[in-house]
């Protein structure tokens, strides 16, 4: 029954019972309280009495004279009703009442078992109860001329049940008990109208429902996800943010400061920005990934802030399927148009008779193959590259362009840092920049000149061609994202992943151009990481030797 309430009504229930306490707490302290100090009070006022009467003439006289024991009960009932107390009791040393309300109890023996300290010359105010109820008691003693005690006044009144006090109070009791109700239920209901508008109208089982819903839905996302609050509190790490991150799975993050999980991060400059940063490059160790981040706001107000990463691998994979594969379709377009040409010459030249001739060209045609397939496979161990370079090859023909391979040019392995993924981007980005540069030109000769060597130490690839050069204007530019000279036909990516390629490796990019002359790029790696030389050397921790490019951001 209780789970089926909205939340205005669980709010108002609770804070009605959280009234209805604290005024019953508080009532019960109130009402002890004022007891406590009106018993005071009147114990000082019962003994006030029971000294007068104790000095009165006529009762140090009268005590032990039967012939003035009514004239000690006439002065004990007056001073009784002037100071209205419930009796006054005159007693001699023997305990006899000399006085009493109640006439039958003249002459008769006190057993009050508080009397005792009074007939020892003590002054007190005790709490009995007695015949007519419990009673507040004042004690004094009577002395004589001689200052020798011979007997004890006794004054009482009887204090008001717990039943009774409430009584008295009842009236004020309801009026305080209904405004405070009428209080508590009315500012109850506008906190709960006020919590649930931040909770966006919805009840806690649907918040709790969406919280769900929206946790496995991180977990299953192929992305990394990472959010963190105003405080820079992480409030969402998913499995694939923990796993490209190298973070245990077991534990758990959430609420932790995002600097202690990732010491470098840079995630909280979004809360500082206040804008979004897309499609960012990021370091990760030595893993580089893609990177978006964005602000979380409400109510135009930034709370928190969310980067939604992948390992750059994926993106890599992509970038050689654009660079490569392409490429690949390309030149199978390429030879296949060229072979038909080939294949319309041999067929003409068997037409003409000259079969000889025929032969021959055939021979040449397919020795020529041959011999580049040969040497592209000898000289280099991967045949990613292989057929990527069999292929520029291809498409420059076509293109008018001679793509020529040095024939010093060898590969055996990649660079510690690198892998053939890498190499295909860089290398195809490279030629396909030289084509670009070349095709506008109305140049006899058009040439492409690619290199790889390789030793211990380093691996080098040079491309240069003889195109339209580099604008000095626009040279510092280049490896912008986004930046491109081509006009609405360019994207601006490919020497931004080479760039990011330099960062992975550690590697260096020397370029040499002159407008209308052509264009040089020598990017340089060294074959071993520097983690991998410094647990060679002395296996102390250094940061990686610069590379002439500014240091990829980390997350």
């Amino acid at each position: 029954m209780l789970q089926r309430l909205k939340i205005n009504a669980k709010i108002a229930i609770l804070s009605s019972g959280i009234v209805l306490f604290s005024l019953l707490i508080g009532g019960t302290v109130l009402v002890g309280t004022s007891i406590g100090s009106s018993e005071a009070e009147l114990g000082r006022r019962l003994l006030v009495t029971a000294r007068t009467v104790a000095q009165l003439p006529e009762v140090a006289r009268g005590i032990g004279d039967p012939s003035q024991y009514p004239a000690i009960q006439e002065a004990a009932e007056r001073i009784r009703i002037i100071n209205d107390v419930t009796y006054v009791v005159v007693m001699d040393m023997n305990r006899v009442r000399l006085s009493h309300p109640v006439d039958d109890k003249i002459g008769t023996v006190s057993l009050s078992a508080d009397e005792g300290s009074a007939f020892a010359e003590h002054t007190y105010v005790s709490k009995a109860k007695g015949e007519l109820g419990t009673a507040l008691r004042a004690l004094v003693p009577v002395m004589n001329a001689d200052h020798v005690q011979i007997g004890v006044v006794l004054v009482g009144q009887l204090l008001p049940s717990i039943g009774q006090v409430l009584q008295t109070l009842s009236g004020q009791a309801y009026v305080i008990l209904l405004l405070s109700l009428l209080f508590g239920i009315l500012c109850s209901w506008k906190l709960a109208q006020h919590i649930k508008k931040q909770m966006f109208e919805l009840e806690p089982h649907e918040i709790a429902r969406l919280l769900v819903e929206r946790t496995a839905t991180f977990h299953a996302m192929h992305e990394g996800v990472i959010a963190i609050d105003k405080d820079e509190r992480i409030t969402i790490f998913n499995d694939k943010a923990k796993q490209i991150m190298k973070i245990d799975e077991e534990l758990d993050v959430i609420g932790r400061p995002i600097r202690d999980v990732l010491p470098d991060t840079r995630l909280p400059e979004i809360l500082e920005l206040n804008h979004p940063i897309y499609n960012q490059e990021l370091l990760l160790g030595t893993t580089i990934i893609w990177s978006n981040r964005v602000p979380i706001k409400v109510n135009a107000q930034t709370v928190g802030a969310v980067a939604i990463f992948q390992d750059r691998t994926e993106v890599t994979q992509i970038a050689e399927e654009l660079t490569g594969v392409k490429a690949f379709v390309d030149a199978l377009r390429v030879q296949n148009h060229e072979y038909m040409n080939k294949l319309h010459t041999i067929g003409g030249l068997i037409q003409l008779g000259n079969k000889e001739k025929a032969l021959d060209y055939l021979f040449e045609i397919t020795e020529q193959k041959e011999e580049l397939t040969r040497f592209l496979s000898e000289r280099f161990k991967d045949d990613s590259l292989t057929g990527l370079l069999l292929g520029k090859i291809s498409r420059g023909s076509e293109l008018g362009i001679a793509v020529a391979i040095d024939r010093q040019s060898h590969l055996e392995r990649f660079p510690d840092r690198l892998d053939h993924h890498d190499i295909v981007v860089l290398v195809g980005n490279l030629i396909e920049n030289a084509f670009d540069a070349l095709q506008p030109l109305q140049r006899r000769q058009k040439r492409i000149v690619v290199s790889v060597e390789q030793d211990d130490e380093v691996l080098s690839v040079l491309v240069e061609d003889n195109g339209t050069g580099i604008d000095p204007a626009v040279r510092e530019r280049i490896f912008e994202q986004g930046f491109t000279t081509k006009g609405a036909s360019g994207r601006g990516i490919g020497l931004y992943l080479i760039a990011g390629i330099l960062r992975k490796g550690g590697g260096t990019i020397r370029i040499d151009s002159a407008p209308g002359e052509g264009a040089s790029f020598l990017v340089s790696f060294p074959m071993k990481s520097a983690e991998a030389e410094r647990e060679a050397s002395s296996g102390l921790p250094e940061s990686p030797a610069p590379n002439g490019f500014p240091p990829p951001a980390n997350l």
